[in-house]
């Protein structure tokens, strides 16, 4: 007979990892499944220094070890793989990977998000050629070099601060003509002496044949074009969520975000979303960690009383 799990979580970042924590402790039968790198997008962050407790020089890669080996240490399992479709309905749950078949009483959808594209022409021929959407994964690539950050979220601003630990200069262009980071973040990005910063405006080309040269600028407000040298452009103006495996099986947003209640529960029983995946106001590690322990608890809740 196959094996059933209590639970499966689709995804492995601290959303998912805090919901294989809790279930884990509650003594239920936990697998985790998770396509790239455990810790989701945390894991290419440099600095956290949000998350509370958090050890001083806290990085991503290193809370995402730590958050895994917590789960591992209760007893949860993890199994790298992708998933190729899911069957949601029924008392019984079907996960299809590439390389096996997994049935579960109730899965926690925790796949994330992923960057969103800036939207300018040969952003995608000059991806990887200059073009980065991940300052930690690519930063000691522009040292010394010229740098550009598009946005004005925390995101953006965290990143281009850290940048500048590489960089000559970073320079970012904002299509507002104020930042929408946190006061604190802004505050540090605005004394430091090698930012600079371009208001009103988007890019709308970038310019380079084998490596990215320059960035072709427009203000939004007069409508004037200006070259700007470039070696390096980091793209960081939001986020889309990852849920193309659900269209059609789950109520979601026009966007394609999740919808769920105050306890993550979906519009099918049994199924649960939580952290970047759902619509949510907050999108940040602690936000994430809580959505999966408020899932993995109403899981164990929901087992009890459908087949106990």
């Amino acid at each position: 007979m196959d094996h059933i799990y209590d639970t499966i979580i689709i995804g492995g970042g601290p959303a998912g990892l805090s919901a294989g924590l809790y279930a884990a402790r509650a003594k239920m039968d936990i697998l985790v499944i998770e396509r790239a790198e455990f810790g989701g997008q945390v894991a290419t962050t440099n600095e956290i220094d949000n998350y509370p407790g958090s050890i001083e020089n806290c990085t991503g890669a290193t809370l995402s070890i730590r958050m895994k080996q917590q789960a591992e240490e209760f007893g949860t399992k993890f199994v790298s793989d992708e998933v190729s479709e899911v069957q949601l309905e029924g008392d019984i749950k079907v996960v299809k990977c590439m390389k096996g078949t997994y049935k579960a009483k109730t899965i926690i959808i925790t796949t994330g998000a992923y960057p969103r594209l800036g939207g300018f022409k040969n952003e995608l021929e000059l991806r990887g050629k200059g073009i980065s959407y991940c300052a930690t994964c690519d930063a000691d690539f522009f040292e010394d070099l010229d740098i550009v950050v598009l946005g004005g979220g925390d995101s953006a601003v965290s990143e281009a601060i850290y940048l500048t630990k590489f960089g000559k200069t970073v320079t970012v262009v904002h299509r507002r003509d104020e930042l929408r980071a946190a006061k604190s973040l802004q505050e540090k990005a605005f004394n430091n002496p090698k930012m600079k910063f371009i208001w009103d405006t988007v890019v709308e080309e970038a310019k380079g044949e084998e490596l990215l040269e320059g960035l072709v600028l427009k203000n939004i407000k007069t409508g004037e074009t200006s070259d700007l040298k470039a070696d390096g452009c980091f793209v960081f103006v939001g986020y889309l969520p990852i849920s193309e495996l659900f269209k059609g099986k789950i109520n979601m947003t026009p966007r394609g975000d999740i919808i769920t209640d105050e306890v993550m529960r979906t519009n099918i029983p049994g199924v649960y979303a939580a952290g970047d995946i759902r619509e949510k106001l907050l999108r940040q590690v602690i936000t994430a960690a809580a959505d999966g322990a408020i899932a993995a608890t109403h899981a164990e809740h929901y087992i009890e009383e459908k087949f106990n």
